[in-house]
């Protein structure tokens, strides 16, 4: 019998299935989400903390083929139940944190690497409403058929410390749960006040530059997946990689 691998909140610290450093990492992202002298500024994840609509698995890392088959199994899992879940939602996974210390470009190179890794065993096709090309406002990275925002958090991050996390960590948002929020709507405006409002006093560095809305001619989406601390730091194209069934009947890549 497969062992567990998607996990409520409130199971993680009683389970057998979580490792001990697991639990530890979940109790310092419970305590920063969860922080009221210091609000995160991320409303949607508090307040899918706070309803019991987070859903969390746990590996030892990306760099290993049961690693990673694991965690596609607990997002395919998450991804067949999250609208039934509730409209904050995410999926958020854990690696286990390393002895060594790693610099910024390293861990971005393993972010990439493990989008790139769940793509070529996916078993769903590409959706055909998203574009393939990282260059287009629409594209966003797809597992299992459906469109997801994904958002990385590291060790190496300093100042910018809604990204900083005790190990690897990557979030999956279903593009899902922003139908309805567009910078021209209420509650897109509304929300995206109180974000940067708290980036303000929770980040030692501004907002990024490349934060914005989905669908905008001049907005990439890639872009937001991976923040660095300086401001000023460009990846200069997309390091995710479509596998070769994907590209078929497409022109050359540019990236």
């Amino acid at each position: 019998m497969a062992s567990k691998m998607l996990f409520r909140a409130n199971e993680i610290l009683e389970s057998t299935h979580v490792p001990f450093w697991g639990k530890d990492a979940f109790q310092y992202f419970r305590s920063d989400i969860l922080s009221e002298e210091n609000p995160f500024p991320c409303i949607l994840g508090v307040e899918g903390f706070k309803k019991d609509l987070l859903r969390f698995s746990f590996v030892t890392t990306p760099y290993n083929y049961q690693d990673i088959r694991n965690v596609a199994l607990a997002l395919r899992e998450y991804i067949d139940t999250f609208k039934t879940i509730g409209r904050y939602t995410s999926f958020v996974l854990f690696f286990k944190p390393e002895h060594k210390e790693r610099s910024m470009e390293e861990y971005e190179t393993m972010f990439w690497d493990t989008l790139t890794f769940l793509h070529q065993i996916d078993q769903k096709k590409w959706p055909q409403d998203i574009p393939k090309d990282p260059k287009d406002p629409l594209w966003e990275f797809c597992f299992h058929g459906e469109p997801i925002f994904v958002v990385c958090n590291t060790p190496a991050h300093s100042l910018r410390k809604s990204r900083k996390s005790r190990g690897f960590m990557i979030t999956f948002q279903p593009r899902w749960v922003f139908e309805g929020m567009t910078g021209d709507s209420k509650i897109g405006r509304h929300i995206q006040k109180v974000v940067r409002d708290r980036l303000k006093t929770y980040d030692d560095v501004s907002a990024h530059p490349e934060l914005g809305w989905y669908g905008q001619q001049e907005n990439r989406e890639w872009k937001q997946y991976f923040l660095h601390d300086d401001n000023n730091y460009t990846t200069g194209q997309c390091p995710f990689k479509l596998k070769r069934s994907e590209q078929h009947g497409r022109k050359k890549s540019l990236y």
